[in-house]
């Protein structure tokens, strides 16, 4: 069983990517933990070499909660295509390359959506995917995936968000996840979904 979660707790968000922490940050809010992140610690990255979002969550978490002696919260996302079967998948932050420049990575997509005559938004269709894991000191871990489907658009739209947010429009929306108010973003995340099955472990 789970240990509960409570106010107070000092919890460890096991990234570097400060849109990401951000994001993780405001979705944990109400529960008034005490949160910091791998890169105001100084951790080392993990390398990732999972094969699955799960799997990569989970490496990120267990490191950084053996590095630290903390509970960790570890989260893997990324965009799935489906014209370009799943890619970028797990490897969507290297599609940025090492100056982490998502218009790059953005325009890569484009370019092999155009490859494939990925023209019309029904052959444009993909998915954001996000694993959260969390690792206790003791070495208990859960993990949850949550996801959420869209089109993708170009030139891409907006300045709000990160990442491929800008060129993902969700089902149901005229606005991008870049244009988009970022607590709405927040409520209909992938980010968010996994989160709301993870509410369970927290106490208010």
């Amino acid at each position: 069983m789970s240990p509960p979660i409570g106010p107070g707790t000092r919890l460890l968000v096991a990234s570097h990517n400060a849109g990401k922490v951000r994001e993780i940050a405001d979705l944990l809010k109400p529960y008034r933990l005490e949160v910091v992140s791998a890169g105001e610690l100084g951790l080392p990255e993990p390398e990732e070499t999972g094969s699955t979002f799960k799997e990569n969550a989970l490496i990120k978490a267990l490191a950084c909660s053996r590095a630290s002696c903390m509970l960790a919260l570890a989260d893997d996302s990324g965009l799935a295509v489906e014209a370009l079967d799943g890619e970028p998948g797990i490897f969507s932050a290297r599609w940025a390359g090492p100056e982490k420049d998502f218009y790059v990575a953005m325009k890569k997509v484009e370019q092999a959506l155009g490859a494939q005559g990925a023209t019309k938004p029904k052959d444009r269709r993909a998915s954001f995917i996000c694993a959260l894991s969390l690792v206790w000191p003791d070495g208990h871990e859960e993990t949850f995936e949550g996801k959420v489907s869209g089109t993708l658009i170009w030139p891409p739209r907006g300045s709000r968000g990160f990442g491929y947010d800008p060129m993902f429009q969700p089902d149901g929306y005229d606005v991008t996840f870049a244009e988009m108010d970022p607590a709405e973003k927040h409520n209909i995340s992938h980010r968010a979904d996994a989160f709301n099955k993870m509410l369970s472990l927290f106490k208010d």
